[in-house]
């Protein structure tokens, strides 16, 4: 009896022997897993305006006459840039109303008052993405809310990727070379009677062309 129960015990520990290294191999897979899946979520990279080089045009025309424009000088925001799932991408912009300048004085002060942008209630502009799609290689659509002057709408701006990696001027310029940049040129049109700032449409026209082209350095 001893050596069956001898046998049995030798036969029971090759088992778990055997089973051990199953184990073992199961557990690094899903430790394996659990690293894969970090890495994944930690893909997309968070990249943050240079303000010194981002710009945010518009463009109207003028009673029939001229194609007329302008800017906003005071323009931040960051993106999440998930390039190999572009669907997990954020934009998020805020413009100061107030730093709006057209080259002409008279009409950058009727532009902030009651009869426009009213920068005194309604200081910043935002934009919040709420979709990114991909379209073509290095091309999509951003679908997000803008508010402008107290109201909100759904616009979609088409993007361009321009640029990607280490900035042209890092091996000159110190300040360059620590971060990735990347640069888009995204476009859009709205109507501007949509935001309560229709005054003189269609006369001068109601659409406006919008042109927002960031560059943007990763996030440290």
């Amino acid at each position: 009896m001893s050596g069956v129960r001898q046998s049995r015990f030798d036969q029971n520990s090759c088992k778990e022997a055997n089973r051990t290294p199953i184990s073992s191999a199961l557990k690094g897979i899903a430790f394996g897993s659990i690293l894969l899946a970090a890495s994944v979520a930690q893909a997309a990279d968070t990249f943050k305006f240079d303000k010194g080089h981002t710009e945010v045009r518009f463009e109207w025309n003028h009673v029939g006459l001229s194609t007329q424009s302008g800017e906003f000088h005071d323009v931040d925001g960051s993106v999440v840039f998930d390039k190999a799932k572009l669907a997990n991408s954020k934009l998020d912009v805020t413009i100061k109303a107030d730093s709006i300048d057209t080259g002409v004085d008279r009409l950058d002060a009727h532009l902030k008052n009651e009869d426009f942008f009213n920068v005194a209630k309604h200081p910043v502009i935002t934009f919040k993405s709420t979709g990114v799609k991909k379209t073509a290689v290095d091309r999509g659509q951003v679908t997000g809310d803008l508010t402008m002057n107290g109201v909100t709408k759904s616009v979609t701006l088409d993007v361009a990727l321009l640029f990607e990696g280490t900035h042209p001027l890092a091996p000159y310029i110190k300040a360059y070379a620590s971060a990735p940049y990347v640069a888009f040129s995204g476009r859009t049109s709205v109507l501007r009677s949509d935001f309560n700032l229709g005054k003189f449409a269609p006369l001068t026209s109601d659409k406006i062309d919008i042109i927002i082209e960031p560059n943007m350095r990763r996030a440290e």
